[in-house]
């Protein structure tokens, strides 16, 4: 999407960045792996197919990619080292519903192993939806988790505010649901109570991006 082709998201625990062209080879090592292509219910790509993607992606307004950043807790952040830090993993909205172009679809994936169960996903989400409301217009956020990912299903309902809204046995799945707050200001709901996703925009380099 080209309205995040040039921004990063920082906050506490990871920073948002494009998917660029440097990530495409260890992103393509990551979809190697059949825990995260089951994960995320995807067939493996060949490294040239993998960079074809990324530019189809970046170009697509349908499509809003963030690649998954570990915050260096002794470094400042800033536009010149964003995109010097270890991926960790990505987020993405989809938005496919052609009947509500204000609704997106999101899902993340944490890749690497050691970032798990840090706190660093469900920032990464909180993030994502509150930088969704605010600066794409999206006023309804849906997410669809496999029945047998129990941890995923209460972190969306307890954290995120999200209200199951459906059920298909066929695939084992349940979606979730999360719309705008009257008050546009607070767009994720922390345990029940409203709460707004604290983070940084940069504006990266030009250069950096497009290179």
């Amino acid at each position: 999407m080209r309205a995040n082709e040039r921004i990063a998201l920082v906050g506490h625990k990871c920073v948002l960045v494009p998917y660029l062209k440097s990530h495409v080879e260890h992103y393509n090592k990551w979809m190697q792996s059949p825990e995260l292509l089951e994960m995320t219910a995807s067939e493996p790509l060949t490294l040239e197919e993998e960079y074809e993607m990324q530019e189809s992606w970046r170009v697509d307004e349908n499509k809003c990619t963030f690649i998954i950043l570990a915050n260096n807790p002794d470094q400042e952040i800033t536009a010149k080292n964003a995109l010097s830090q270890n991926m960790v993993g990505d987020v993405n909205l989809f938005f496919n519903d052609h009947d509500d172009p204000h609704s997106a679809e999101i899902e993340i994936m944490i890749a690497e192993p050691d970032y798990r169960r840090k706190g660093m996903g469900l920032e990464a989400l909180r993030m994502m939806i509150t930088y969704a409301f605010k600066s794409l217009g999206t006023k309804r956020i849906t997410a669809k988790i496999s029945t047998e990912n129990k941890s995923s299903i209460q972190l969306f309902l307890t954290k995120l505010g999200f209200a199951q809204i459906g059920y298909s046995e066929i695939f084992g799945e349940v979606t979730l649901e999360r719309v705008l707050p009257a008050d546009a200001s607070n767009a994720v709901a922390d345990q029940g109570s409203v709460t707004q996703a604290q983070f940084e925009m940069l504006q990266l380099d030009a250069g950096d991006v497009d290179s």
